[in-house]
């Protein structure tokens, strides 16, 4: 039996019994505590974060134990090592299922030995789930109790009980066979001392591959002495004690092949003398008589033979036979019940064909004289409805001439409808026509118009320019006049000749006004033969003023907008009357 299927199935009992509702699935916190402690008693190291990882695409509730089992072999089972005590990782597992199945009522026996019986069930029970023990492995389970305790095995009382089992379900659970055992079913008149014994060394032979245990002597190495011990014999191993309770070990004699045992003859008092040499030292031993002594260098040869030819342990091996065995009953059976069915199936098939043909036969007899009976019957109806076809076809004639000429008058109206369509056709071509014209003449006064907003937006920028030049003007002038101000009644003599000045300018200007204006006329007709209106308007304080030409020097800007004056005569005047208004001053 592989490694992993005997640790799955206490770990299935585990997690059955944190199935509290039985529904197939266990929380992931229950989980958690379950991996934590399989991989502390396997010694394994634990990775609190595995599981969860495992199941982060999964819903927050519980986990089946298909869910499980990914996890359990690959963060688990892969890992596991044949380096821990099994005995505590069996024990763990009993811990947690033993409360909720255990019921201790009528028990002769104590729990270490249902532990021990449980380890037992799973050991010989098949490896399908949930976890049963057939009626053959209950027998050979029975049969080396009764060894054990030194009873013979009675045939009839099995027999009657299998035939009881077999009417319910022919196999039993861990938690019956421990019923089965600790009720005395099979013990009856055994005390419990020598049950238990029994079942401990069942536990021992099946369970911890002990093939014999006994007292015996053994020779010390150093000093020489003689002592006591007791001595357990496993496949590959002598290990001896203090005492049969196992609690303090004194040491292991490791077998292998090259290994081997041999009787000696009597000496210092000892008569059932026999040694265990191996590679690097030999073991004296002495049996309490000859017979323990040929028993136990047979099981030591048999060891040594198991161990030569590479074999399992014969109870292993016998286990491992029995369910090849069964497999291959059962599967011989299953392909006897299919043959049987598959004969079934084939002698229905016929059957049903035979049923088929009798059938086919009267309906084809049937069917004949039906065919018969509906030709004539055929024959009579096209005559009657080859006359109603005929009568129906003239009346059809007269109806297809009268549509005829039905739709020559309706084709008729039909080509004066269209000619009348053809004409309010055309028309509606040349109303289309002169609205494209008109569509094309309304563009083009819009274009015109788009420009003359385009010419006037011009204007008004270069007006609002003008008008910002003469906002600067003014304060530049209100600056001018708080220095007039200051100077007193001194400049006012200066600004009255320069008043009288002024109104000569004024006079000078409203001459070249008038002729101007001439100009202006002439440009006038001139614009209204070329259809372009040329409009400059100048406002300040209610003061409207035609723009004259002037030189083509840079226009002088004033306080009430453009000068009639350019720079240069400006300064000549300025000059003229700063001369004049020295000579006055000079006359005074």
């Amino acid at each position: 039996m592989a490694l992993r299927d005997e640790l799955l199935k206490p770990i299935w009992h585990a997690f059955t019994a944190l199935d509290l509702d039985k529904s197939g699935k266990v929380s992931k916190s229950q989980l958690k505590v379950l991996s934590h402690n399989l991989c502390t008693v396997m010694r394994i190291p634990h990775d609190p974060v595995a599981l969860e990882e495992h199941f982060k695409h999964d819903d927050v509730g519980p986990v089946s134990t298909q869910g499980y089992m990914p996890y359990l072999n690959k963060f688990i089972l892969d890992k596991v090592q044949d380096n821990f005590d099994r005995q505590d990782f069996n024990r763990m597992c009993w811990t947690l299922c033993a409360r909720k199945n255990l019921n201790r009522t009528h028990l002769l026996i104590s729990d270490e030995d249902a532990f021990k019986i449980w380890c037992i069930f799973n050991f010989l029970s098949e490896e399908k789930y949930p976890l049963a023990i057939v009626t053959e492995e209950i027998e050979y389970f029975l049969r080396k109790l009764t060894e054990a305790m030194g009873g013979s095995w009675v045939e009839e009382r099995f027999e009657d009980y299998k035939l009881e089992l077999s009417i319910k379900q022919q196999r039993l659970s861990a938690w019956e066979l421990i019923t089965l055992v600790g009720t005395g079913t099979f013990s009856k008149g055994v005390d419990r001392q020598t049950l238990s014994m029994g079942i401990t060394e069942v536990f021992h032979e099946l369970i911890l591959d002990v093939f014999k245990q006994g007292y015996m002597m053994k020779k010390g190495h150093k000093r020489k002495n003689w002592t006591e011990r007791w001595f357990l014999l496993r496949p590959n191993s002598i290990s001896y004690y203090v005492s049969e309770d196992l609690a303090e070990k004194k040491g292991d004699i490791v077998l292998n092949a090259n290994c081997c045992v041999e009787s000696l003859p009597d000496k210092e008092g000892k008569k059932c003398l026999f040694y265990v040499k191996c590679s690097d030292k030999s073991y004296e031993i002495n049996a309490s008589d000859k017979k323990r002594k040929q028993e136990w260098i047979q099981a030591i040869q048999m060891c040594l033979s198991l161990l030569q030819l590479g074999r399992a342990v014969p109870h292993r091996e016998s286990l491992q036979k029995r369910r090849d065995l069964r497999q291959k009953q059962q599967a011989e059976q299953e392909e006897l019940e299919l043959r049987m069915r598959e004969l079934q199936t084939a002698n229905e098939n016929k059957q049903l064909q035979l049923e088929a043909m009798r059938k086919k036969l009267e309906e084809a007899a049937a069917n004949a004289a039906e065919e018969e009976r509906r030709l004539l019957q055929t024959q009579t109806e096209q005559q009657d409805r080859y006359r109603m076809d005929l009568e129906r076809e003239k009346m059809v004639r007269q109806e297809m001439e009268e549509q005829v000429a039905q739709k020559s008058s309706e084709l008729e109206q039909y080509l004066q409808r269209v000619h009348e369509l053809e004409d309010m056709y055309h028309r509606l071509e040349d109303a289309l026509e002169d609205e494209k014209r008109a569509r094309q003449d309304e563009e083009t006064v819009r274009r015109l118009q788009a420009r003359l907003l385009e010419e006037e937006a011009v204007k008004r920028a270069e007006l609002e320019q003008i008008h910002l030049h003469q906002q600067r003007a003014i304060s530049e002038t209100e600056v001018e006049k708080q220095e007039l101000r200051k100077e007193g009644t001194a400049k006012e003599n200066a600004l009255q000749a320069a008043m009288l000045q002024l109104e000569q300018l004024e006079k000078e200007r409203q001459g070249a006004l008038e002729q101007y204006q001439e100009v202006v006329q002439k440009l006038e007709d001139a614009a209204n033969n070329t259809r372009t209106w040329k409009h400059k308007v100048a406002h300040h304080e209610g003061l409207v003023r035609l723009v004259q030409p002037g030189s083509k020097g840079p226009q002088k800007i004033t306080n009430w907008g453009p000068a009639s004056f350019t720079e240069a005569e400006l300064s000549m005047r300025e000059k003229d009357w700063q001369e004049r208004k020295n000579q006055a001053a000079e006359n005074q």
